[in-house]
């Protein structure tokens, strides 16, 4: 085969096209980057009066995403997807909660928004670990804020954390 013939790889979306409409349709942009605001929260979540864990991870998951409002319709693939809010002041009042987690997972953790108007808390973990806890459980969303994104869009079913995951 002739190696001039080959067509170059072209590089993988970072997302499914329809996750990129969606992100897209709430104000997400390749290189959008609002890390004046992502510090301002970091700032008032380490300065509760029961500080909540800040870290690299959380802090440019903030700059990237925060601020973004999705209202997925449709039946999803596993699920029905859920509203969501990308805001770590949704969590504001919860670093118990999260500490606590954090704890049970060996890592410390930060909240990333809400679902559902509230229903349930978004976090991220140091390692950029998504998870969403509501009123029967932990939930895994995915490895990064991408996954996460993607699934809560998608309606994909998260992995519930059980005793022994902790």
């Amino acid at each position: 085969m002739n190696p001039l013939s080959q067509s170059p790889a072209r590089p993988r979306p970072r997302f499914p096209a329809d996750v990129a409409a969606e992100l897209k349709q709430a104000g997400w942009h390749p290189g959008r980057w609002q890390i004046q605001q992502a510090e301002e929260w970091a700032d008032a979540l380490a300065g509760h009066d029961v500080p909540h864990a800040v870290f690299p991870a959380a802090v440019e998951a903030w700059a990237e995403f925060g601020g973004l409002s999705f209202e997925p319709s449709g039946p999803g693939r596993q699920i029905a997807p859920t509203p969501f809010l990308l805001d770590p002041l949704c969590g504001l009042h919860q670093p118990r909660t999260l500490a606590d987690l954090g704890r049970a997972l060996d890592t410390r953790l930060a909240p990333l928004g809400e679902e559902m108007y509230g229903r349930a808390l978004l976090a991220i973990d140091e390692a950029g670990r998504v998870y969403s806890l509501d009123h029967v459980g932990e939930w895994y969303l995915g490895a990064g804020v991408d996954q996460a994104v993607s699934a809560l869009l998608l309606g994909t079913a998260p992995v519930r954390l059980r005793t022994g995951d902790l």
